[in-house]
This record gives C-alpha cells, structure tokens and sequence, in this order.
C-alpha cells in the first residue's frame, strides 16, 4: 500500500488517476491534511497498530493542519515509521524545503509534474522502484 498526502483535491484526484493509469503495483490511499496521515500511520491510544500494510508515504509538504515537514519529523521520531520510506511529492521550488527533507529523513524528493503524460510516466517508476524493486524494511523494524 502507498499512502498519499495530500491536501489538493485536484493534485489527489491527478494522483490516483496517473498511478491507476500506470497500473503502478499495490493500492493508494490517499488523506486530505498531516494531522490524518499520522492518525493512519502512528499507533493510537485506541490500540490501532498504525502503519498496517504502508510500504511507502507520498508527501506534500504544503499541508493543512500539520504540515509535511513536521508529519516527517514525528514519523522518523516514532521507532514504528522511523525506516518507512518517504517520498516529498510537492510543487515547492526552495530549497530549504529540499535541504530540510533530506535533513529530516526523507528517501527522495520529487516536484510533482504539471501535465498528466509526466505524472503517469512519474507515478510508473515509482511504482517500479519502490513496489517492485525497493526492499523496504519490515513493519516496526526499530
């Protein structure tokens, strides 16, 4: 499973279309805002697990609520998401965002592509190297 962040409609909708398009491995789920993706990934009080079936996090830096570099930081925090890959997928050109996600942990950081060709040809490949060739490391792996 793919989590995707992403707090724009139309960016998600693009999203979940090119990855369906590019018959990209594994399911995509997708959630609106930061404060959601750590509800999905982080054990609660409730006793839910977290992270069940995650296998990487699409993640948008620009985020309602809490923002994306902050989501990265509690998850490297937390020694149940700590190794699970993080792709920043966001429009933001500075390059203190770039420098503060690889700072914080994140795996690779990808400028979302304007035209839906690139985003397809983008979401192929990274459906190929992270659902088919990437080793990911096991479920809280601490």
């Amino acid at each position: 499973m793919i989590l995707l962040v992403e707090d724009n409609d139309d960016d998600r909708d693009l999203a979940l279309l090119a990855f369906k398009q590019a018959k990209a491995p594994g399911e995509l789920v997708a959630v609106a805002d930061g404060e959601q993706a750590l509800q999905f990934l982080l054990p609660g009080r409730d006793g839910a697990q977290g992270r069940m079936g995650v296998r990487l996090v699409l993640l948008d830096l620009k985020l309602p609520k809490i923002d994306g570099l902050e989501v990265l930081r509690r998850m490297r925090a937390h020694p149940g998401t700590r190794y699970l890959p993080v792709v920043i997928l966001t429009s933001s050109l500075e390059e203190a965002d770039l420098i503060e996600s690889y700072r914080l942990g994140a795996n690779s950081y990808l400028r979302k592509p304007v035209n839906f060709h690139d985003f397809v040809e983008l979401a192929a490949a990274i459906g190929s190297y992270w659902g088919k060739f990437n080793q990911a490391p096991p479920v809280y792996a601490a």
